[in-house]
C-alpha cells in the first residue's frame, strides 16, 4: 500500500492516490509564505503551493543590484509569525542560495517566530563527501542556513539521506515516489510488462523499492565507461602507486591496485519489456543515454527515465531528443520549462500538493507521519 492510499489491496492492481484532505483550512492564523526567487519562472511552484493552501504569497521584493549584490525587502509585518520561504533552485545556483540566506536573515531581524525553508531541491547535495583536498560543501551550506536564521527545512529526496545530520534543526525529507509511481500506473500503457532498472548498483535499493510496490521485475546495470561518484567517495587515492618514500625509508605499505570496471552489463531480463530507469537526479544525461543504448541492444522496446529533480544542464535536452530514450519524467522541484520547449520527451509531475500539506501540518503542529505512510527507507 502506498502513502496516502485509502484502501489496502495486496493481490489486485494498486489503487490511485487518494489524499486524506480536500480543503486546507488553517486552524491557526499567523503564518506567511514568501518566495525568495528574483526570477519569475522560479515562482511558479510557490504560486501553486499558495493556491492549494488558500493564502496569498507574501509581499516582498528580491532583486540584484547593478553590482550583482542581492537585496531583499519584506513589505509586510512578520512579527511573531511562522514564515515559510519557498526557494526553487534555477541554473544560477549561487544567486538562489544568496537570495535564500538574505531573506532568512531579513525575516529573522524582523522578529519572525519561526523561519521554515521549503527547498524542494537542496543545492550542493552531491558535494556531501570528501573529495581529495576539497571540502564537504553541503555541510557548509547547512551551517550558513542555520546562521541566517532558518529553524526548520522541508526538502524532497535528498541525494544522500545522511545529509540530514548536517543540520542542527529539524529536516523533513519528503518523497516524490508516490507521484512517480502514480504516473507509471496511469500514463505508461501496459506498465505490467515493464521492468524497473537501476542504472548502477548504488541505485539498486531505490529501484527495488519501486519494483516491489509496482509488483514488477528488477534489473541492475553494472560497469561504466566513466568514473562513478562512488569511485571517488573519499578521494584520497592513497597510498601512491610507487613504493618510493621520502620519510620512513623502512616503511613499505601494501601496493593499492587500481579499480577496473568491466563493460556495461545488465543483470536481469529486459528483452521484450518496457525499461523504467529510476534515480533521484538527472543532470548530465550522458550516462542515461549510454544506459538506454545498452537496454535497447538487450531487447527493451521502450525506455523511460523517472527522476525527482530534473536539472537537465548543458546539452541535456538535445541529447535526450536524439537518444533511444522515449520519455523523461521529472517533478517540478526545479524549473525546466525551457528544456521542455527544446525536448518534447520531457514530462512534468506536480508535487505542490505534498509540499502544501507539509506546510499546513507544520504550522498547525500536526504530525508529519501521514506524509510518510508506506514510504520505504530506500526511496
Amino acid at each position: 500500500m502506498f502513502w496516502g492510499y485509502k484502501s489496502v489491496v495486496s493481490s489486485s492492481p494498486i489503487p490511485k492516490l487518494s489524499y486524506g484532505f480536500t480543503k486546507m483550512n488553517m486552524s491557526r492564523s499567523g503564518y506567511r509564505v514568501f518566495s525568495a526567487n528574483s526570477s519569475t519562472a522560479c515562482t511558479e511552484l510557490a504560486k501553486k503551493i499558495t493556491e492549494r493552501l488558500g493564502v496569498e504569497l507574501g509581499k516582498s521584493v528580491v532583486y540584484q543590484e547593478s553590482n550583482t549584490e542581492t537585496r531583499v525587502e519584506v513589505k509586510e509585518s512578520v512579527r511573531g509569525q511562522d514564515v515559510f520561504i519557498i526557494q526553487t533552485i534555477p541554473r544560477d545556483v549561487n544567486t538562489a542560495v544568496m537570495e535564500l540566506l538574505v531573506m532568512a536573515y531579513a525575516l529573522k531581524t524582523s522578529c519572525a517566530k519561526n523561519i521554515i525553508g521549503v527547498i524542494p531541491y537542496f543545492p550542493y547535495s552531491k558535494q556531501c563527501k570528501m573529495r581529495k583536498r576539497g571540502s564537504i560543501v553541503c555541510k557548509l551550506l547547512a551551517s550558513m542556513l542555520a546562521k541566517a536564521g532558518l529553524t526548520h527545512i522541508i526538502t524532497m529526496d535528498l541525494h544522500q539521506k545522511e545529509i540530514q545530520g548536517f543540520f542542527n534543526f529539524p529536516v523533513d525529507n519528503l518523497r516524490a515516489s508516490p507521484f512517480l509511481i502514480q504516473y507509471i500506473q496511469e500514463e505508461i500503457p501496459d506498465y505490467r510488462n515493464a521492468v524497473i532498472v537501476a542504472k548502477s548498483p548504488s541505485a539498486a535499493k531505490r529501484a527495488q523499492s519501486y519494483a516491489e510496490r509496482l509488483r514488477l521485475g528488477l534489473a541492475v546495470m553494472h560497469g561504466e565507461a566513466h568514473h562513478s561518484e562512488s569511485d571517488m567517495a573519499d578521494g584520497r587515492h592513497s597510498p601512491p602507486l610507487s613504493r618510493t618514500t621520502t620519510g620512513h625509508t623502512g616503511l613499505e605499505l601494501p601496493l593499492m591496485m587500481a579499480k577496473e570496471k568491466p563493460p556495461i552489463t545488465v543483470v536481469g531480463d529486459v528483452g521484450g519489456r518496457i525499461a523504467i530507469i529510476v534515480d533521484d537526479i538527472i543532470d548530465d544525461v550522458e550516462d542515461f543515454v549510454a544506459a538506454a543504448d545498452i537496454l535497447k541492444e538487450r531487447g527493451a522496446y521502450k525506455i523511460y527515465i523517472m527522476a525527482t529533480h530534473g536539472l537537465l544542464s548543458a546539452e541535456a535536452p538535445r541529447l535526450i531528443e536524439e537518444s533511444a530514450i522515449d520519455e523523461v519524467v521529472v517533478t517540478n522541484t526545479v524549473p525546466h520549462e525551457v528544456q521542455k520547449l527544446q525536448c518534447p520527451k520531457i514530462k512534468t509531475v506536480d508535487v505542490s500538493m505534498i509540499l502544501a500539506e507539509a506546510i499546513r501540518r507544520i504550522h498547525n503542529g500536526e504530525s508529519m507521519a501521514y506524509l510518510f505512510r508506506n514510504i520505504a527507507v530506500d526511496d
